[in-house]
Formats: C-alpha cells, sequence, structure tokens
C-alpha cells in the first residue's frame, strides 16, 4: 500500500511538471499571438522564434504549425517575404489539415517571389480549399484579421483593489457598486459564511471620476504613465485613520454610520474618499451578497445573496445554500422591503443581474434544469406588474460551459463572460447584438488587452464602448477593477461620404472622378466615381491619413488631405470637396493649319489622336489642355485628320485631356519643360478606347492544355492592370481562345479556366471583380488556318492559345 501511493505520487509529480510545462508553452504562445494582434510584428518575431528554437519549449504538432504560420504571417506583414516563404512551408509541412487562409497567404507570398507558376497552383488550391470549406471554419485570427484591426484599449488598474477580491462593478448615480471580500472558486458562489472574514459584501465609491490609479497599463502591454485624476478637497476631522471623528463633522449626528445616506447627497457631496464604504447596512448580511444592479431612476435594486432573507436561510434538498435573486427599494436613504423574485428556487441558483435601460428586460444567470451548459444566461419580462417566466437566450450565447455576468448597455448590447466560447482564457468577456432585447445576431470577443489568459468578466460600458470597467484575477490571482479607455475605433473602417459640388452654382457634380491615396507601404490606391447627387461613400482604415483627388473634365483638379487617427467616436464623417470651373481659352487654329512648318519661336506640344485598337485618326475629338501654374485651359477640336497642337509656357506643368462619347476619357500629365531653354516640341499622340475594342493582350500564351499562368505573363498583365486604374469605369470581357487540338467542348472549358486565371490575377492586383467577366471562346476564333485536320507548327498553334479584352463600357 505504501509503495502504490509512493508510485502515485510520483507519477502524480511527473504528470503535473509536464502540464506546467506544457502549460508554460501555450501561455508563451498566447503572449506572441497577442503581439501579433496589436500589430508588433518585430516582437512578435522575436517570440515566435524563441518558441520555436528553444529546447525547453515542449510543443505539440498543433503548437508547433501554429507558432510557424503566424511567424510567417508577421515576416510577410514586415515585406520580408523570402523567410516567410521558409515558415510557410515548414507550417504547411506540419499542417494537419487545409487552411484556408494560410494556402491563400502562402500563394501571395510566392507571387512576391516571382515564383508565378507555384503560385498559381496555390491559388488554384486555396480556390478549390474555399469553395469546400465553409467560411466559419476559418481560423479564428485570420478571420479577425480580414474583418478588421484589434481595438485598441488603455487599461488602468485601480487603487482601490486590496489583498482580497474585488469584481463585479455597477453603474450607480455617480459613483460605482462594486463586491469585495472573500470568495471561493465555484462559478456562481453558492457557500455562505457565517459572519467573519470569508464572506462577500456589496461596496460603493460615490464618483468613480476621481478613482486613484495604481497602475497604467498602454494599449501595447507597456507601462503608461500615471496622472492622479482625483479631486483633492479639504479633509475634515474624522476623515483621516488617525483622528476621532465628532458629532460636528457631517449632517448625520452622530457620525457612525455604516451606510450611505442616499438622500443626503450620498453623504459625500464636498469630498473625495480613497476608501470605499460597504453600500447598505440593510442589504449586506452575514452571507454573500454578490452582483447588483439597478434600476434607470436608482430607486431599486436587484441583487445577489445566498439563499437568506429575514433572518432565515434555506438550502437545497442536498444540503447546499443557493443563490437567489432579491429586489429592494430606497426609501429615505434607505434600502427596505427586500423581497426574492418569483423565478427563484431552493434547488438551482440564479444571480449575476443585469437590467435593460428602459427597465423591461432582467438578463441573469442560472444552472436551472433544461439549460445547455454549466450556467447558462437567461431573460424574464416585466409586464403588467411583474417578471415574465425566463426564456433561455440559446445556443449563440450559451455554451456547453458557463455563461455568466451579463450587462446591457444603453445601446441594448449585451456583455458577458464564457469559458465555453473559445478565447484567450478561462473566463472571456464578450459582446453580443440583441433585437428585441431577446433575439441574439452576433457574438464578438473583445480584444486583448481586456481579454487575457486569465479570467476576464463582469464588464460594464457606455453604449459606445468608449470607456467602462471590468474585472479579472491577472494581476496576482486575485480578482481586481480595471478602468478601461478606448483609443481606436471599434471598427475596422470608418465611414466616410464625400460631396462633390460646383463651387460656383452649388450644385452637386456627377461622375467625378475621386483617387483615393492610402499613407503607407502596400496601400493600393483607389478609384471611385461620385453618382448622380453628387455624393461618393467609402469605408477607410482606421488610423492612417489620406489623400483625395477629384478631377471631371472640364474642372480644376480638387485634392483634400483627411486623416482617421485618434477618431474613436464610431460616428461616420463626411467631408466636402467643390471644384472650379477653370478660365477657357478656344483655341482657333484650325487642323489644316496645325502643323506649321519654319523655325520655333514657342515651345509647343502637338499630337495625333487616334482609335488605340486600329490606330486611325479620331475626329470630333475635344482635346483640353490645362496649364497647372495659373489653372487656364485652352480647348481644341480635332478633325478628320486627328491632329491637335498647342503653345506651352516653359516652368509649368500641364494636364492633356482627350474626351468623346462613347470613349474612355485619356489624360496625361505633361512635365514642364525647363525656363530658359529654346523653345521645344513636344509630341504626344493619344490613343483611345471606345466600347466594342477588342484588345489582344501580347505575350499572354499558354502550355498545351494548360490554363496556369506561365511566368513571362506578369509583365503583360500588369499593362492590363494600369490600363484598368487609368479608366476607372472601363469594364470588359477577358476572352481565352484555345488551338484547335483536343475536343472542343473541352477546348471551351479549358479556356474559360484561362480567362479566370487572368481574371484572378487582375484581381489580385486590387480591380474589382465586377469590372470584368471571364470567357471562354474555346477553339471559335482561330487567327490563322490551323484548324482540324491542317498541320501547323507549334508556334503556328500557340498563336491561337491568347487572350484578349473587348470593352463593354468606358466614359
Amino acid at each position: 500500500m505504501g509503495k502504490n501511493w509512493t508510485i502515485w505520487i510520483l507519477g502524480g509529480l511527473l504528470w503535473l511538471s509536464y502540464s506546467m510545462a506544457w502549460a508554460q508553452t501555450d501561455s508563451l504562445l498566447q503572449q506572441a499571438d497577442r503581439l501579433l494582434n496589436y500589430k508588433a510584428y518585430g516582437r512578435a518575431i522575436v517570440a515566435y522564434s524563441e518558441l520555436l528554437t528553444e529546447p525547453d519549449n515542449k510543443l505539440t504538432t498543433q503548437q508547433k504549425h501554429t507558432a510557424q504560420s503566424h511567424l510567417a504571417f508577421a515576416y510577410q506583414q514586415v515585406g520580408d517575404n523570402q523567410k516567410a516563404e521558409q515558415y510557410y512551408r515548414e507550417a504547411m509541412a506540419n499542417s494537419t489539415g487545409e487552411n484556408v487562409q494560410e494556402t491563400l497567404q502562402f500563394a501571395q507570398t510566392l507571387a512576391s517571389n516571382g515564383k508565378f507558376q507555384e503560385a498559381q497552383k496555390q491559388y488554384e488550391r486555396y480556390l478549390h480549399l474555399k469553395d469546400k470549406q465553409p467560411a466559419r471554419q476559418m481560423p479564428t485570427r485570420l478571420a479577425s484579421t480580414a474583418r478588421k484591426e484589434a481595438v485598441r484599449y488603455r487599461l488602468e488598474y485601480l487603487s482601490l483593489n486590496s489583498n482580497g477580491e474585488e469584481f463585479s462593478p455597477a453603474f450607480y448615480q455617480d459613483g460605482l457598486v462594486y463586491v469585495a471580500g472573500k470568495k471561493g472558486g465555484s462559478a456562481i458562489e453558492t457557500t455562505g459564511s457565517g459572519g467573519g472574514a470569508g464572506y462577500l459584501d456589496l461596496f460603493y465609491v460615490p464618483n468613480r471620476n476621481n478613482l486613484k490609479i495604481g497602475k497604467v497599463i498602454n494599449a501595447d502591454g507597456s507601462d503608461g504613465k500615471v496622472v492622479d485624476n482625483s479631486i483633492k478637497a479639504q479633509r475634515t476631522i474624522g476623515e483621516d485613520t488617525y483622528s476621532r471623528s465628532t458629532a460636528n463633522d457631517s449632517r448625520t449626528v452622530p457620525n457612525f454610520y455604516e451606510g450611505i445616506n442616499i438622500s443626503d447627497g450620498l453623504g459625500y457631496n464636498n469630498r473625495h474618499v480613497d476608501v470605499a464604504q460597504r453600500f447598505s447596512k440593510t442589504l449586506n448580511t452575514k452571507y454573500h451578497e454578490g452582483p447588483a444592479t439597478f434600476s434607470k431612476d436608482g430607486s431599486r435594486i436587484i441583487f445577489t445573496r445566498n439563499n437568506y432573507n429575514n433572518g432565515r436561510a434555506s438550502k437545497s434538498t442536498e444540503g447546499v445554500n443557493k443563490l437567489k435573486l432579491y429586489t429592494a427599494t430606497q426609501q429615505n436613504g434607505s434600502w427596505i422591503n427586500t423581497e426574492e423574485l418569483p423565478f427563484n428556487s431552493n434547488e438551482y441558483s440564479v444571480g449575476h443581474p443585469a437590467l435593460s435601460m428602459d427597465d423591461k428586460f432582467l438578463y441573469f444567470a442560472s444552472d436551472m434544469p433544461g439549460g445547455f451548459g454549466g450556467t447558462d444566461l437567461y431573460v424574464s419580462q416585466y409586464q403588467n406588474g411583474q417578471w415574465s417566466k425566463p426564456v433561455n437566450l440559446g445556443t449563440t450565447i450559451n455554451t456547453k460551459g458557463n455563461e455568466l455576468f451579463p450587462f446591457v448597455d444603453e445601446a441594448g448590447n449585451l456583455y458577458f463572460s464564457s469559458d465555453g466560447h473559445k478565447g484567450l482564457g478561462a473566463l472571456d468577456i464578450f459582446f453580443a447584438s440583441l433585437s428585441n432585447g431577446i433575439t441574439v445576431q452576433t457574438v464578438e470577443h473583445l480584444d486583448a488587452p481586456i481579454n487575457s489568459a486569465q479570467d476576464d468578466f463582469g464588464l460594464i460600458a457606455d453604449g459606445n464602448r468608449l470607456g467602462g470597467y471590468f474585472s479579472s484575477n491577472r494581476r496576482n490571482g486575485n480578482d481586481d477593477i480595471y478602468r478601461f479607455v478606448r483609443e481606436s475605433s471599434l471598427f475596422g473602417c470608418r465611414d466616410l461620404t464625400i460631396r462633390l459640388y460646383d463651387t460656383n452654382t452649388e450644385q452637386p457634380l456627377d461622375s467625378v472622378s475621386v483617387l483615393i491615396k492610402a499613407r503607407g507601404e502596400g496601400q493600393p490606391d483607389r478609384t471611385l466615381l461620385s453618382d448622380a447627387n453628387g455624393f461618393l461613400r467609402i469605408c477607410l482604415e482606421g488610423d492612417n491619413a489620406f489623400i483625395f483627388q477629384a478631377s471631371r473634365d472640364g474642372y480644376i483638379n480638387g485634392t483634400v488631405g483627411f486623416t482617421t487617427h485618434s477618431l474613436t467616436d464610431d460616428q461616420p464623417s463626411r467631408l466636402e470637396i467643390g471644384l472650379i470651373k477653370p478660365t477657357v481659352i478656344m483655341d482657333t487654329i484650325r487642323s489644316e493649319s496645325a502643323f506649321v512648318t519654319g523655325p520655333l519661336t514657342k515651345s509647343r506640344i502637338r499630337g495625333v489622336v487616334m482609335g488605340q485598337r486600329d490606330r486611325k485618326p479620331i475626329s470630333g475629338v475635344t482635346v483640353r489642355l490645362r496649364n497647372e501654374c495659373n489653372h487656364v485651359q485652352y480647348e481644341y477640336v480635332t478633325g478628320p485628320d486627328g491632329h491637335y497642337t498647342f503653345d506651352l509656357i516653359e516652368g509649368c506643368d500641364y494636364t492633356l485631356i482627350a474626351s468623346k462619347a462613347a470613349f474612355g476619357t485619356n489624360t496625361n500629365r505633361i512635365k514642364r519643360l525647363p525656363k530658359k531653354t529654346k523653345p521645344k516640341e513636344v509630341s504626344a499622340d493619344l490613343g483611345m478606347l471606345s466600347v466594342g475594342d477588342v484588345v489582344t493582350i501580347d505575350n499572354i500564351y499558354y502550355d498545351l492544355d494548360r490554363f496556369s499562368l506561365r511566368t513571362d505573363a506578369a509583365r503583360e498583365l500588369d499593362k492590363v492592370v494600369a490600363t484598368m486604374r487609368k479608366y476607372p469605369s472601363l469594364i470588359i470581357e477577358i476572352r481565352s481562345h484555345t488551338d484547335s487540338r483536343g475536343e472542343a467542348e473541352h477546348n471551351k472549358a479549358l479556356s474559360l479556366q484561362r480567362a479566370k486565371a487572368v481574371a484572378n490575377y487582375l484581381v489580385s492586383k486590387g480591380i474589382s471583380r465586377k469590372r470584368m467577366a471571364a470567357i471562354g471562346m474555346g477553339e471559335s476564333q482561330l487567327v490563322n488556318n490551323c484548324t482540324d485536320g491542317v498541320i501547323c507548327t507549334d508556334a503556328e498553334h500557340q498563336r491561337n492559345r491568347r487572350t484578349e479584352f473587348k470593352v463593354v463600357e468606358i466614359k
């Protein structure tokens, strides 16, 4: 017996040692993940590298794959694509399943490293996995990254915290009511202690804005500077710990109160209190009092307490003193008429109440029969003067674990804590949007640093989550109260409405092209058009700066800057850009005399406007030359020969615009000629696209019976990307062709795959898929006589394996 007992102890110690090592490794991995979520990529690279190289870190296969994948992503974000490729390969080699987003990022990394054939294979694999695997199965981190950036919060550790427990704050008038004392470890505390130090009571601080701060934790996890924001006031005798109070110290005689006289200004109108007071002598008993909630006017409280009222305690049939919800009303500064809520029971616990702002809905936690897990969240409605039968909030919120500590903000949003939903630690805080106060629409995990690897719960906040309070045991294992302040937008982007208008008439301008440039590397330019009412709507990423360049035929370009830095109110923004018509001088020189002979007396620009496809001159084109020094604009209409000419002034930049109905407007920048130089002539022929034009993309050929892009295709396709960006309204058909070898149906399907490969490349460069349609032409339009039965060389057949685009729409 003794020997076996010793072996059991040793085995238990070995298991404990292994478990502690695993837990330590998992904690280090979570720390690295938090750095990645903070976008501290350099520090994340160091953390993941140490995890992978340190021999003491006992990584499981899944942990190793996660660390390698996240390390690759971090390298990708800092532009080191060679190392990103290395770790993506290692991660995929260690993967036990198919990861959709990881495959896409690997394909992007390969393309950045010039490995186009392999990148195409990985991209095709990604498309296959994407169709096969539902979006909800994608990794949480990647889905979160795609959705928005992590919200940044500053945390403040409050000085009211002690060596005991402080948790579950509630707003009450200008102060906070919270739970403090000693507690056990169950999800809903059910064992009450008869007096002594081992019980929980309700405490109160009258002015939460005057709370002293013990420590500041910045959004990146670093320590911040503590600024004492408390209001200093004259202290009276008896307010300190070393002088005895007297009857003259306050309006109450004598000054030996245990509760707070609410009707008398809460007893704290003119002073700052560092130490919290017990909330109510009548509510606090020798048993546990727990989380509470208050009606909108503050006249009613609903609070948690062990099964004890009117001096009597009751137990379940198993001999357990369960939790119940009680309500009381305030009268003359005291809480009276304490009574149970109707859905209490001696056989199960009910606690953690939260009232909606209109006092119509009461949310709470309970382990009553019929739930989905340990403790579930329920809601009861106040109807006809009484509370209705509770309704379980359902499986969107409730899990096989524990859901606890609900809170409803002024906008009707529900916060709660859970150890059943996927999070960072044991209890994590989640946000749920509700409709009609009952139906759960979405559930969202709050970002670090609000959530941590420890227990985080009991959050309260305003309707916009600009700031609030929550509880956590992350510091020393004790529950403490933290204040948080949001320092970034709640959403991944900020809605912006831009109004484009004529500054002279104040009338809206439609079809204004607005080029949007974001600051930072890897931020592609975007071009949008204003609608018929002159409006343009866009959602801009947070914490960045932007330049808007507005242009329209017949107007001087307008440029406006905008920043989303330090915008935390999440309200839509509005920007107005007025455009001015330039002074227009009609050029009366006729086409026939445009190209004069003889020596130049002035610098000039001249050229021919022609079709981009057939290179034939186009008549009736309005050519405008705008001087960017004085904004004077010259206009000229081409004749049958398509010629135009303008004089130039040295030292000024120019903008050259050619436009005609059913043709795409061609805009070019003319760099300034140096001053004090001999007159020069600038030649600038202008090609114009029109609806119906079919343009062959040079050098886009395919290997026999293959649809993947060859490495020589990128340069030519980038020219198409440039054309699509130059003409923001351009909509095209991508038409791919095969040679005549093989079955016609097979060739048609193959050509469609080739067209889609080109479309996917354009989309990867930021071109909207809505602006293109992929069409497989098969062998229907051969460019030579290499039909079925005709002997041709490989080079002749390859001419038929081509891709072209047709202009469907352009302005």
